[in-house]
This record gives C-alpha cells, structure tokens and sequence, in this order.
C-alpha cells in the first residue's frame, strides 16, 4: 500500500530526525519505507543541493532559487517517489512544496500563485497524502540548528525571515487542515514520536 508523508517546519524543527524515528518503526511493523528529501533526493539533486545549500553556494536571486528548487523536485519526482509508489511503497520525505511555499513565498516575498503554477509542473500530479508541521518558536529551531555545528545560507538569514517562513508554514497548515497535522516540537521527543507514529499507523489502516 503506498503513501506518501512529508515532514516540513523551520530550520532546526526536528523533521529529519523524526523522519528517521517513523521510518524505524514502520519497517519494525512490516512495511516498506523509501527515505528521502529535498533538496537532493535524486541523482541530479545531489549536485542541486550543493548549489542551494552548500558551504560554497552562491548569492541567487529568489527567482533563480524558486526555478532550482522546482527542478531538483521534477527530478526526485520522476526519479524516485513515483516509482515508489507505484510499487506500493511508504515515502517519507524531509521538505517537499510547502517548504517551496513558506521560503520562496512567505519568506522571500515570491508571488503564491506563481509558486503554486511553477509547483504544479514539477511534482505533476503527485500530492503527500499527510504532512506533519513540527512548529517551533524561531529562536528555538535556530539555537537547535546552529547546535549542529552547520550553517547554510537559510540558517544564516535575518530571525524576520523565519518567522516569516514560521508563519507561512501555519498558513498553509490552516488552509489545509485535513492534510496537515501540527504539532508542537518543544515537547519531549518521545511524545512528539509518539503522536507521529499514531496519526500515520491510523493513516495507514484507513488505505487498506
């Protein structure tokens, strides 16, 4: 049975290790997971995520960093959670258009619509079933994300800029409230897994 879970939310939310922690216990259950993210889940996105994110990527204009975005997502389309669900198969991915929308809209001041059309080309036809939000103050997910040790060029933006994205991520959870479900990374990391574990087990149960 396929389904495709997106995990979104600011930098140093949590998504990528609760990912992990989902995909762990679907495969202890018995299910077949595909792990993957944007950018960079495909080949060509490999060298994408470079240019947007690496050390030594270059200033880009919002516009050239929305057409970037939008083809390393035709790529890990075509290239990966098509096939995968085609083949029945569980894709949980870290970022997919609802990150395109909160940077590149909310927080870059890119027109909506014009990211929704661009978007519609290149995930053609292919929408996550469910999304999980980990919403965390902007200062929080900043302390947690340069904890890491890393900084790309989002990490180093102006604080009104991701709580420009923090918002857009809110909007865009309101607007489509039977997709989304929101939860509060502050909390404990277990309650949050939990929680997680449940809503996509019951979304799984209701695919059969």
């Amino acid at each position: 049975m396929s389904l495709f879970i997106t995990f979104e939310g600011i930098e140093g939310c949590g998504k990528s290790s609760h990912l992990r922690a989902l995909a762990t216990r679907l495969r202890g259950l018995g299910y077949d997971v595909v792990e993957t993210r944007e950018p960079g889940g495909s080949r060509a996105g490999t060298t994408l995520r470079a240019l947007l994110l690496g050390p030594e990527a270059v200033p880009l204009e919002a516009l050239a960093e929305l057409f970037l975005y939008c083809a390393d997502r035709a790529q890990h389309v075509a290239e990966v959670i098509r096939p995968a669900l085609a083949r029945g198969r569980v894709v949980l991915c870290d970022r997919f258009s609802d990150s395109t929308l909160a940077y590149q809209g909310y927080g870059r001041g890119l027109d909506l619509e014009t990211i929704r059309t661009l978007d519609a080309l290149a995930r053609d036809g292919i929408r996550p079933h469910l999304t999980f939000l980990l919403d965390v103050p902007v200062t929080e997910g900043l302390r947690r994300a340069h904890a890491r040790g890393s900084s790309d060029r989002f990490e180093q933006a102006p604080l009104a800029f991701h709580e420009r994205v923090r918002a857009g991520f809110r909007a865009l959870a309101a607007a489509e409230a039977d997709r989304f479900h929101v939860l509060e990374s502050t909390r404990p990391f277990h309650e949050v897994e939990g929680a997680i574990s449940a809503v996509a087990l019951q979304r799984l149960e209701a695919q059969r």
